[in-house]
């Protein structure tokens, strides 16, 4: 028992903070209060994501930086922060950030669990054990910061960096194959359908010529939000007064951020509505949600018009990517547009949480800003991984079938809406009543009822000329 108990205490260290002592894994870069905070909040096992790691990696490394450049930190310190701090961004110390999604709302916890790795991570590189405490999590790591501005500026550079690196670039991939088979389907003539009823015709590359303009609209909505988020709300610290940060600190580390990364980042024109509300990720989540409301549709369709084989629709032809039943042989489903469904659904879902969350922002503070940033990043990853992956494996790979799109537009009664001009509205109406009733076609009933001769019928049924709109 004692050997066990002398075991424990090797694997163990001691840390403290204001409320005392604290034991910590020996091995741990964090100190007492993320230990705190992790025992505290053991909500749902989900840690803030890979980018936002890397946004606040990229944060504390540029702040020192500009600290020692300006004589406010020591160098030789200010530089193993700095080391560290791109490990941070590098995801080198991803173990060491144990703390939950659902924490304290301002994400102080996540701040101060980012300040204890760096500062016991730089004391490693400046040659001393851990215990040593040389450099130091608030004074040294967090200087002239708050979690009430480091926070909201990592949320944004994490948004803009995922749209612009992953996002933006998967929606014009996919908008892209959309118009390409536009092109390719342009001549395959099909029945129109609205809802979910036999229309006019219209052509299958008109359809996907639409499907390709949806993206295209989702994606520069969601590129229209970038400006708000490039604003920056580092330096207002605690309240947005800025107390405790030198007058040039937020503009010239922001500055060395945007030239680190590329991004197009500034300082917040007003650091009061940067810290206390948070309408630019709302913005953004909400054009996240109308690209997702696209894609469903998208998806969906794609999906309906490839049901089949045999007792669907079947105008489309789509990859067969797995078996799709354990007991039906030679079932294949269409996986990869449920899959981007899915994705869709649970965008809508993030942001009702994004939203309720930015709506519950009291007074200098959003107290609500872990869960946001959750929400609001799986959003942007996952909708660019799964229009990656709708392209690859759905949209490149369909083939029309041309010759069922026809079959099912001869059985169309509603192509009689070309003859409106021609017989009247009353008129037509009977011939499509007929032709239904009789299993004739509208054709087949014109001629018998001898309402117009065949080479006028010919030139008004001309079904690709149907899909050019006009009158015949």
């Amino acid at each position: 028992m004692c050997g066990m108990m002398a075991s424990r205490r090797m694997n163990e260290r001691i840390e403290r903070d204001t409320l005392g002592e604290v034991t910590v894994p020996a091995d741990a870069l964090y100190g007492a209060s993320t230990a705190r905070a992790r025992a505290n909040f053991p909500i749902s096992g989900l840690g803030l994501p890979r980018r936002f790691l890397w946004a606040l990696g990229l944060i504390k490394g540029s702040a020192a930086t500009v600290s020692a450049e300006a004589g406010d930190l020591e160098s030789r310190v200010a530089e193993a922060v700095r080391r560290a701090a791109d490990e941070v961004m590098a995801g080198e110390l991803d173990a060491h950030f144990v703390v939950d999604v659902f924490q304290t709302g301002s994400g102080t916890s996540t701040n101060t669990n980012a300040n204890e790795v760096i500062a016991n991570r730089a004391t490693q590189l400046l040659g001393e054990p851990i215990e040593a405490h040389v450099v130091h999590p608030n004074d040294h790591v967090n200087f002239a910061q708050s979690s009430n501005d480091v926070i909201p500026t990592a949320i944004h550079i994490a948004a803009i960096s995922g749209i612009t690196e992953r996002l933006l670039p998967a929606l014009d991939d996919l908008a892209r194959a959309l118009s390409d088979k536009s092109a390719e389907f342009a001549s395959v003539v099909k029945s129109g359908r609205t809802h979910l009823m036999d229309a006019t015709p219209v052509t299958l590359g008109q359809e996907f010529g639409g499907y390709a303009a949806q993206v295209q609209k989702g994606r520069a909505r969601i590129a229209g939000t970038l400006p708000d988020l490039e604003e920056l709300a580092l330096g207002g610290t605690a309240v947005g007064t800025g107390i405790n940060a030198p007058p040039e600190f937020a503009a010239r580390t922001i500055a060395l951020m945007a030239s680190r990364t590329g991004l197009a980042l500034r300082e917040a024109d007003n650091h009061f509505e940067a810290q206390a509300a948070k309408d630019a990720a709302v913005m953004t989540s909400g054009a996240l949600k109308t690209a997702a409301t696209s894609l469903f549709k998208i998806a969906n369709d794609v999906r309906f018009l490839g049901s089949g084989p045999s007792s669907g629709i079947g105008e489309l032809r789509l990859p067969s990517l797995q078996p799709g039943s354990s007991i039906m042989p030679g079932k294949v489903n269409p996986v990869m547009c449920e899959m981007l469904m899915q994705v869709c659904a649970q965008v809508v879902g993030n942001d009702a949480a994004v939203t309720w969350a930015g709506a519950n922002g009291n007074f200098e503070l959003n107290a609500m800003m872990p869960v946001m940033a959750h929400n609001l990043l799986q959003s942007i990853e996952i909708l660019a991984n799964a229009a990656v992956a709708f392209r690859k494996s759905c949209i490149e790979g369909l083939e029309a079938d041309s010759e069922r799109a026809r079959s099912l537009l001869e059985k169309n009664v509603v192509v009689v809406t070309a003859l409106n001009p021609k017989l009247g509205y009353d008129a037509a109406s009977r011939v499509a009543a007929q032709a239904l009733a009789s299993g004739r076609s509208v054709r087949e009933v014109v001629l018998a009822e001898g309402l117009m001769d065949e080479r006028e019928l010919d030139a008004a049924l001309d079904l690709q000329s149907m899909t050019r709109g006009g009158r015949r």
